[in-house]
């Protein structure tokens, strides 16, 4: 994953402030046990000096409100089966580097 050009997502915060996040990867939820869309992000820029350092991750259920790219909600993980899922879908992505 080197020199691959990752899809960016603007997230706002709290305080209003917009939070620029890479794709680490999208799940397409027909492929998942609970029939939801989950995606994967890492906040912009952190780790491209070096590979090998850990990356924060942050996983969200996706909900696609409308036909517009970006016409996405986000929500926070809310099972263990979902935490489960992600964790192991990460662990199978690590294990491919």
């Amino acid at each position: 994953m080197a020199n691959e050009e990752r899809e960016h997502i603007v997230i706002p915060g709290e305080d209003g402030e917009e939070n620029l996040f890479e794709v680490l990867l999208q799940i397409d939820g027909s492929t998942t046990p609970t029939g939801h869309s989950y995606i994967l992000l890492v906040p912009a820029g952190e780790g491209e000096e070096d590979e090998e350092e850990e990356q924060e991750v942050y996983p969200f259920r996706i909900v696609e409100k409308g036909e517009g790219e970006d016409d996405l909600e986000l929500y926070p993980l809310e099972t263990d089966e979902e935490w489960e899922m992600i964790e192991e879908t990460l662990n199978a992505l690590q294990d491919e580097e």
